[in-house]
């Protein structure tokens, strides 16, 4: 139990440092959306955790780190809540869904390889 309290906070960190990272991209000229998701994921695999719900638990919560920062930069001009965004989802980008995609993958997939085995 404590392990999974370690690795749901380890996420909520990575994803933090992964949307700042993003925001620093940004500025820069690079769309890396990836990376909230992603450095969730990473940072939940520091820890082992015997729980089947973390990784995905953790997979969720780096989709939804991605959506956030992609409604954060890049609102839709109609209605810029984010109520509406998430009702429209399907009209982002292909690329832009495949990199939520792709964080959330990264941050289900991390978690899960790193599982404890039972002993």
């Amino acid at each position: 139990m404590r392990s999974d309290l370690l690795t749901v906070a380890l996420a909520c960190v990575g994803g933090l440092l992964g949307y700042l990272g993003f925001v620093q991209l940004l500025g820069q000229g690079y769309y890396a959306l990836v990376l909230p998701g992603g450095i969730l994921g990473l940072a939940a695999g520091i820890p082992r955790s015997r729980s089947r719900i973390v990784p995905i638990l953790c997979g969720i919560l780096a989709i939804w780190a991605g959506l956030l920062a992609e409604h954060r930069f890049a609102p839709f001009v109609a209605d810029r809540s984010l109520g509406f965004f998430l009702t429209h989802i399907s009209d982002l980008k292909p690329m832009t869904l495949l990199l939520i995609g792709l964080g959330g993958l990264i941050g289900f997939w991390v978690p899960f390889r790193r599982r404890a085995r039972r002993a």
